[in-house]
């Protein structure tokens, strides 16, 4: 994975080396062991210079203050104590030291209002916020490399925020990690088979891989999602990972990802600027193997199946053309007007396959499916489709819990007639007009009764342009936690 980062816990205490972060709160406050550091003359001459309160957004950095034998105090605004977040304060405040020569960072979190549970959290931003992915540069200068190596947290309940990340938000920011690397691979390097390989290796955490060809995918009848990777000379793969950490015969939860190694539109063929960045059209699929990575890393106590469907969408003289029409595994027919609108077809048949073989309670399908949701929610949101309530409730308690937002939009029969072709028994476009909902509506032709949502991540699964400050790359990994905090929520005992 790409950061390499140790983590510990320790009690509320100076650091003796490195550089600790102490937060300070507006009108110059701060607790625990900073309490006295912040009384040293140093500390009142350098603030009182600096106009320094405790504002967000400015710090001060003092030296061997006070007899203290660490290298530096970076003292951090942090606002008002109450708005006080750990995760987005580390994130923040370790991003000035990343290449700065220092190995060993030291949050001083004792003292304050805040749960263990937090303190987890804090490692959290903090590995994200230094997250790098530079496998492939071979002449990176030294000082742009990222040097530290060490995150402590000094905190109240050492224990009790030690098992917090081990047991929880250690393993998720794990998977959340992986699906950044899948996302950021080339394609030369992440393609269907290789990325099948990979998730095989999984299977030491306790993880169930099976993996269908293209002969099986044909006999099941997965004509939707083989048309994808006619054009292709890779061929296509749907692997399924099963966890079985729920009570024996119950019924599973189920997490389908989209999974188009690179997207060039096919037949239909996308322009030549930014086609570069398709290589992140499988973001859905690495949502769901890196949730799948952590719910077996953390033991979670749950029956969860998880499908990906991965192929590639190339423009060679076999590739399905517009117009063609494919029978789908549930035997419903669809033209395909337009071979760039190729993620729905893949979830098609992936999800009739879950649906059919483990009959599961609810599943959730994340894909990188339209640019029609980035023009409705920008990057900010992903949008959230679902047939059913109850479970859109879930989804929306799980994006504020995890902090990967989702809004929901419509889904409706009076859209269905935009899906309506005199050929078959549907199309697989709905003209220009709500692009991201007739996609919706499409997807939940497939679905039957099951308890089903929907979430579009094109807009929040690959960014080229960010702000905050624990989204450092292309990938951003989004939906991993999303994913594990909905069924810790409502589905492990």
């Amino acid at each position: 994975m790409a950061d390499t980062f140790s983590v510990t816990f320790a009690s509320d205490e100076m650091a003796k080396s490195g550089t600790s972060i102490v937060p300070v709160f507006k009108g110059g406050k701060a607790f625990g062991a900073a309490e006295t550091l912040i009384k040293s003359p140093s500390y009142k001459a350098a603030a009182k210079a600096a106009g320094f309160k405790g504002e967000k957004g400015k710090h001060i950095t003092l030296y061997a203050l006070h007899g203290n034998e660490t290298g530096a105090v970076k003292f951090v605004g942090a606002g008002k104590p109450d708005d006080f977040d750990a995760e987005m304060f580390a994130a923040n405040s370790i991003k000035s030291l990343l290449t700065s020569g220092e190995t060993t960072v030291t949050f001083q979190l004792g003292g304050l209002d805040i749960t263990p549970d937090d303190c987890a959290r804090a490692v959290v931003g903090a590995r994200l916020s230094g997250y790098r992915f530079d496998n492939y540069r071979t002449k990176l200068a030294a000082n742009k490399k990222n040097s530290v190596k060490r995150i402590k947290v000094a905190c109240d309940d050492v224990t009790a925020a030690r098992k917090s990340y081990k047991n929880f938000h250690g393993p998720i920011c794990d998977g959340t990690v992986l699906a950044r690397d899948l996302v950021n691979e080339p394609p030369n390097v992440i393609y269907p088979k290789a990325y099948a390989d990979r998730i095989r290796g999984f299977k030491d955490l306790g993880l169930k891989v099976e993996v269908l060809g293209e002969a099986r995918m044909a006999k099941l009848g997965m004509h939707a999602l083989l048309g994808v990777g006619l054009g292709s000379e890779r061929e296509s793969q749907l692997v399924v990972m099963t966890w079985s950490g729920g009570k024996k015969g119950a019924a599973p939860v189920a997490l389908i990802g989209k999974g188009v190694t690179f997207d060039t539109g096919g037949i239909s063929l996308k322009g030549g600027n930014g086609m570069w960045d398709m290589k992140g059209d499988m973001g859905g699929s690495a949502a769901v193997v890196g949730a799948m990575h952590a719910l077996a890393a953390r033991k979670a106590k749950a029956n969860v199946i998880g499908i990906v469907g991965l192929v590639e969408n190339m423009p060679d003289g076999k590739a399905q053309l517009p117009g063609d029409i494919v029978t789908s595994m549930s035997g419903q027919t669809i033209e395909v007007q337009n071979t760039d609108a190729e993620g729905r077809l893949v979830l098609a048949d992936a999800l009739h396959y879950c649906v059919t073989k483990y009959k599961p309670k609810a599943m959730i399908n994340l894909a990188t499916l339209t640019g029609a949701i980035i023009t409705s929610l920008g990057h900010e949101h992903a949008g959230m489709f679902s047939n059913n309530d109850d479970l859109a409730e879930e989804i929306s308690g799980a994006s504020a819990t995890s902090t990967e937002k989702t809004w929901r939009m419509p889904l409706s029969p009076d859209y269905d007639r935009l899906l309506d072709s005199p050929n078959a028994d549907m199309k697989n476009i709905g003209g220009a007009a709500a692009g991201s909902i007739t996609a919706g509506q499409f997807l939940q032709r497939f679905v039957g009764k099951t308890k089903w949502a929907h979430l579009d991540i094109a807009g929040t699964g690959m960014k080229n342009k960010r702000h905050d400050p624990r989204e450092t790359t292309f990938g951003t990994g989004y939906g991993v936690r999303l994913l594990n905090h909905w069924v810790a929520n409502n589905y492990e005992g």
